[in-house]
């Protein structure tokens, strides 16, 4: 417990920092003895706090955001218990092929420099992306908050640290959505989620107030890197060993 809690905390904050939550606390759960799919569907019940816990430590940059959360919450809601559907009627080998290409061309959006123009939520083609990619965070989620970044920088012309907040909510909904699809349906080892979750919670609470010291640049990159370094693993993992 006290291990899985750790675990939680540093994932907490690798979640609310560059994305990549489930990159920390997917792996730890096999190496604590969990099937793959136990694993997956635990990790998305616990990370349910992370949400939680970003929220709490991101007021700052949600102030003045209610109401697009509101118009874009709905959408990530649905995207996430799509994704959750798939994951309990269907194998998981086609999600694990796209993966690496996903997280990859996300990254690469992310580096490019922003272009200064704000296409607004409103859009069919922002809508359908956000959909789109919390159809992965509720089905797959390794580095789906990365991809939930890339279509808000792409649709917003917003400070990375606003738009990492509100990320932090979107994919937040979509893990919640699928994470009650899970609990009624799925493998959930509740031994294992609840340290997990605790874990989360603080360090979901945490990660907020270090992305808001850091240059907007800089938190743009660094989740970009973060991201290509994972779509290389995974793509080794998949197409090689």
């Amino acid at each position: 417990m006290l291990g899985l809690l750790g675990v939680g905390v540093v994932a907490g904050v690798v979640s609310t920092v560059v994305s990549l939550a489930s990159i920390v606390s997917y792996p730890a759960l096999l190496a604590f003895g969990l099937p793959p799919l136990t694993a997956n569907v635990t990790n998305t019940v616990a990370l349910v706090f992370t949400g939680i816990g970003a929220a709490a430590g991101s007021r700052p940059e949600l102030a003045g955001e209610g109401g697009r959360m509101l118009r874009l919450g709905p959408v990530a809601a649905i995207g996430g218990a799509t994704g959750a559907f798939l994951l309990l009627v269907t194998p998981a080998e086609t999600f694990e092929l796209i993966a690496p290409w996903l997280i990859a061309m996300a990254s690469l959006l992310l580096a490019r420099p922003p272009s200064g123009r704000a296409r607004g939520e409103h859009g069919l083609a922002a809508r359908v992306g956000l959909f789109a990619v919390t159809i992965y965070v509720g089905y797959f989620g390794a580095a789906g908050g990365l991809l939930v970044f890339a279509v808000l920088a792409a649709t917003f012309a917003q400070p990375a640290a606003k738009l990492n907040a509100m990320k932090n909510v979107l994919s937040g909904l979509a893990n919640a959505v699928a994470a009650l699809g899970f609990a009624l349906f799925g493998p959930v080892d509740w031994g294992a989620a609840v340290p997990l979750a605790a874990g989360f919670l603080l360090g979901g609470w945490t990660g907020p107030k270090i992305a808001r010291r850091m240059p907007g640049s800089g938190l743009r990159y660094l989740a970009a890197a973060c991201g290509l370094a994972v779509a290389i693993k995974l793509g080794w993992d998949t197409y090689v060993t």
